[in-house]
């Protein structure tokens, strides 16, 4: 992991970040507290407890629609990292995922202006860019739009990323754009998508896999990578927080290895995988619970999301570990938390 420098134009001094009772947001407590910040915090009141363990870290009660209790959270900062979003692939209300996404955006860039915080770093991701057909990496010269983006996530952090940049444009909004890749690691208490995924084929509950693939990160390098966003990057730009491109047939066996399990060697053609998303999503429409595959999800995976991370390399001095160790840190914590059995 890359140490980001003390030095520069924009040193230590009291930060806002959102989102950081989740997984990227606890490790960027972490780095931006071992880099001699004063943090405080933003969680929601149903927001999980677990990574809020700091005791010098403020913590605000603040649901990021909530334009009077954002600008309270707001008032004597001088850095804002946003990183709160809804994560989720499926909800009962598609578009409820759009709409925190977007408007919550929105108004944390407002009141951040109004409250002359001096550097923002805005956590978009790279489902806002457009991945290659053929598996080349793809870099931040690809931008879908909300019309070609596949699903409401994906769709709503193309929308709520327009915010900024038209803020940037039109506003002189200081915020640079970070697009994280797919980050896996410890501290994972939902757990994320990609999480559950480790979680399951840890425990032998992935017998089979379709034909596709991740860019994947170590948690704690993509959050190292935000300060160097904070303090190298350039306004308005957007900077890939990557890692490796992996198979996951590949991922999948890695995570064989790690706990002494065999590896899956059945692939799914996906007219197979289409009628149990379609259904899994007609039972979730019952019961309420997210389901075992969304159509969505399948369709996405048609693309191997792989995404080169040179910009953020060349321009902030970023650099990731081999994502294996990633696996194993999530695995590690995972157990010592109880989550497997």
């Amino acid at each position: 992991m890359t140490e980001p420098s003390q030095s520069g134009p924009f040193p230590a001094g009291p930060v806002l970040i959102t989102g950081a009772s989740g997984f990227l947001g606890a490790a960027l407590v972490d780095v931006f507290r071992a880099a001699g910040f004063t943090v405080r915090i933003t969680v929601r009141a149903s927001s999980p407890r677990t990574n809020l363990t700091w005791p010098d870290v403020e913590i605000v009660e603040a649901d990021m629609r909530d334009r009077a209790a954002v600008a309270s959270a707001m008032r004597g900062q001088r850095y804002l990292v946003h990183a709160a979003a809804d994560y989720r692939l499926w909800a009962p209300d598609m578009e409820e995922i759009v709409r925190t996404n977007r408007d919550g955006t929105r108004i944390l860039m407002e009141e951040a202006l109004k409250a002359g915080v001096e550097r923002i770093v805005y956590t978009s991701s790279v489902a806002t860019i457009k991945p290659h057909a053929d598996g080349t990496p793809a870099d931040e010269t690809r931008p879908l739009t909300p019309e070609t983006a596949i699903g409401a996530y994906k769709r709503s952090k193309v929308v709520a990323e327009r915010v900024v940049d038209e803020m940037v444009t039109r506003d002189g909004l200081p915020a640079v754009i970070v697009n994280p890749s797919t980050p896996i690691g410890p501290r994972d208490v939902k757990p994320t998508p990609t999480g559950r995924i480790i979680l399951d084929a840890a425990q032998g509950k992935i017998p089979a896999f379709v034909d596709t693939g991740l860019n994947l990160a170590h948690v704690d390098d993509v959050a190292a990578g935000h300060l160097l966003a904070l303090r190298k990057g350039r306004i308005g730009e957007h900077y890939i927080l990557g890692g490796e491109d992996v198979m996951l047939a590949t991922m999948l066996a890695d995570i064989a290895g790690i706990v002494g399990r065999k590896a899956p060697t059945t692939r799914l053609p996906y007219a197979v995988i289409y009628p149990i998303a379609f259904v899994s999503e007609q039972i979730a429409r019952v019961t309420g619970k997210a389901p075992l595959a969304t159509i969505d999800g399948v369709r996405m995976s048609k693309y191997r999301m792989f995404f080169s991370d040179a910009k953020a390399r060349a321009e902030l001095g970023y650099s990731a570990r081999p994502y294996r160790q990633g696996l194993e840190d999530a695995i590690a914590w995972f157990r010592q938390a109880g989550y497997m059995k």
